[in-house]
């Protein structure tokens, strides 16, 4: 259910960003959104209490938005909150975000090395992923796993590219253990 909800009001977003011609707009504004809701934890139980009506939370977003929100995103809030799927909101944001990102072609990349990579290092994989792909962007997220021993893993989306010692360290185990000595 949270899929489908994520997915018609996202879609519902995205299109009217393209028909009004503010992707980028739209686009910007759902990513400030998304922090405030996902840090503001205070924000989500009040308008998912049951015990306030519908119209006061309307009101609230209203009147906490007006100046901050453009009135498309305070819509789909009140429209959102009126059919009592405020829970999803993140995931309406998060799959608008995704949809926009897929629309103009910026790719999210997630880069896990054994140490912090250097600048030039950070610089030569954004290179070599827009080579590589498709993507004319890449938002690039670093993680370190001291465990891979050297190399990078890299994930976009569901492609995984393992190029750390500790997999070729594994590989090589696996050959050695199906291979049988010969002796002379």
């Amino acid at each position: 259910m949270a899929k489908l909800v994520s997915k018609t009001y996202g879609d519902a977003l995205f299109e009217l960003a393209l028909e009004s011609n503010q992707i980028d707009e739209l686009y910007g504004e759902a990513k400030q959104l998304l922090k405030i809701v996902q840090k503001n934890e205070d924000l989500a139980k009040m308008m998912n209490h049951p015990k306030i009506v519908i119209e006061e939370k309307q009101k609230i977003v209203e009147d906490v938005f007006r100046d901050r929100a453009s009135r498309e995103m305070i819509g789909l809030m009140v429209m959102i909150i009126a059919k009592g799927h405020f829970n999803e909101f993140d995931g309406v944001l998060k799959y608008f975000i995704a949809q926009v990102k897929e629309h103009k072609k910026i790719g999210t990349a997630y880069i896990t090395s054994a140490m912090e990579l250097s600048l030039a290092q950070k610089d030569s994989v954004r290179r070599k992923l827009l080579e590589t792909t498709d993507y004319v962007q890449f938002d690039l997220i670093y993680d370190i796993d001291p465990s891979l021993i050297g190399g990078v893993v890299i994930r976009i989306g569901d492609r995984v590219v393992d190029g750390s010692v500790k997999s070729k360290l594994a590989r090589l185990t696996s050959e050695l253990s199906k291979a049988k000595l010969q002796m002379p």
